[in-house]
Parts: structure tokens; C-alpha cells; sequence
């Protein structure tokens, strides 16, 4: 028996999205993977640097720009690589103007090791960008009360890391994550540390409520098909949150009953 799909919109501040997958657009061998990865995973909005691509040496900034407005999909620029909230209120201005979009994603770096956002600063810059009428998407820690301060503020979403940018670990600190689930009611992106499609799954089955990734895609042997692995698990996590999981068991269950069973005798 066929049923109609369960309507499960996901909304960002007021706007709805047809995937929960959001895509990076950066480290992809050529334009047209990136291309045919983007038509693979149909991702909600795509990520965007204005500072990494216009700094990015040999390559032509028109082209990449044009390459955006092509694939149709929203932009969601980023201030990746700022380290201060004045140059981070800087890049989202100057974002904004070129992408015409009030969407920002915020990174405040304060770690160039593992870039760390800055949780003792990122506060303040989102709280700016807010009354200045940006939609701001924050990346930061998994950290509660950090999360809490951002929703505080007027972030209507935040984006915890699962673990550090491009390592691939997956969750490194489940607990930490489940709690934030389980204690914010506001839509919860996982961005950064995903490697796999599991890991995609796992933290969609966890509740969270989107993910978004880059180094993932764009440095698989295949990136075109594993755009489309990612779409499919984050998918397959969002389906399987909402079916609600049996509980475990510490001992077998049969799983088909023992009724009509025949006896037999023997003499």
C-alpha cells in the first residue's frame, strides 16, 4: 500500500525549503563537478565565500559568480576566514550587497588550528547582524549555553559543528549534541566534521534538523555521486526521526510468532 509522504516543510526564518541538505561550493576539481553535484543533491542553498573567492588566485570570480546564478539555487554567503566581528560585519555588508540576499552564515574563527569559531565573540557579531536586519545562520560549537545566547539574541537556527572543519570524524561529542537537541526548540543545522552519509544520518535521526557540508562532497573520488548519497541519508535520518524508532532490547525478540506450530510425536 502507497501513502501520501508525510509534509514535513523545513522552515528558516519564515521561509520554507524543499531539501535539508545544504551544500558548500568550495575544493570541487573542476566547475562542472561542482555542477553536476549540485543537480545531483538539489540542496536547499549553497554556501558561498565572498573573501575566499575573490582572493582565490588564477581563477575568475565572474565565472564562479555566474556559475551560481545558473544552477538557480539560493546563496547563502558566509564570512569564512574572519577572525574579528568587525571584519566579520564587514564581509556580511559587502555580501550582502553582491548576492542581494540578507542570508548570511555567520563564522567568527577563533582557532586558525582547528577553526574554532570564536564562541567568546560570536555572540556579539550575531547580535548585530540581527538588528541589522540579516538572516544570520551561525556557525558554532555544540556547546548549550553558547547555542542558547545565539537563540537569545535573535537567531531563529544555529549550526553546531560535529567536529572540526573538513576532518570527516562525524559526531565526536554525541551527548553534548543530543542534549542541545533535546533542550533548544529552534531548527538546528549540523555544520562542519561530517564525512560520511552515516554520519549525515545519524545526526537526522538524532532530530537535528538539516546538515550542511563541503569538504565531504568535494573531495570524494566520486563527488558526483556522493552528492546524491548525502541527499539520500539525510533523507533516510529526517524519515526515520519522525517514524520514531523501536526501542532497543537487552535480549532477542522473535520476530515471528510461534502460533500453529506443529507437534510432533514420536514413538
Amino acid at each position: 500500500m502507497q501513502t501520501a509522504p508525510i509534509q514535513d516543510p523545513f522552515i528558516l526564518y519564515g521561509e520554507t525549503f524543499h531539501s535539508r541538505l545544504l551544500l558548500g561550493t568550495s575544493r570541487y576539481p573542476s566547475p562542472a563537478v561542482l555542477e553536476a553535484a549540485v543537480k545531483q543533491a538539489k540542496p536547499a542553498m549553497l554556501t558561498a565565500s565572498l573573501r575566499r573567492q575573490t582572493a582565490a588566485p588564477g581563477e575568475s570570480g565572474n565565472d564562479f559568480w555566474n556559475l551560481l546564478k545558473a544552477l538557480n539555487v539560493p546563496v547563502l554567503p558566509n564570512t569564512a576566514g574572519c577572525h574579528s566581528i568587525q571584519e566579520a560585519i564587514t564581509t556580511a555588508q559587502m555580501a550582502r550587497e553582491v548576492f542581494e540576499t540578507a542570508w548570511i552564515k555567520l563564522e567568527l574563527i577563533g582557532d586558525d588550528y582547528t577553526l574554532q569559531p570564536d564562541t567568546l565573540n560570536l555572540v556579539e557579531a550575531a547580535s548585530w547582524l540581527i538588528k541589522n536586519d540579516f538572516k544570520v545562520l551561525p556557525y558554532c560549537t555544540e556547546d548549550l549555553v553558547l547555542c542558547q545566547r545565539l537563540v537569545d539574541v535573535g537567531c531563529q537556527a544555529v549550526m553546531p559543528w560535529a567536529a572540526p572543519i573538513g576532518t570527516g570524524k562525524g559526531p565526536i561529542n554525541p551527548y553534548a549534541m543530543r542534549v542541545l537537541r533535546e533542550r533548544l526548540d529552534v531548527p538546528m543545522i549540523v555544520d562542519a566534521g561530517l564525512g560520511r552519509p552515516s554520519h549525515a544520518c545519524q545526526v537526522m535521526e538524532w532530530g537535528f534538523d538539516g546538515v550542511l557540508l563541503n569538504t565531504a562532497v568535494a573531495l570524494a573520488q566520486e563527488p558526483v555521486t556522493m552528492a546524491g548519497a548525502f541527499a539520500a541519508a539525510t533523507q533516510a535520518g529526517r524519515d526515520a526521526y519522525r517514524s520514531g524508532a523501536m526501542a532497543e532490547q537487552e535480549s532477542a525478540q522473535p520476530s515471528t510468532p510461534l502460533l500453529g506450530t506443529p507437534f510432533w510425536h514420536h514413538a
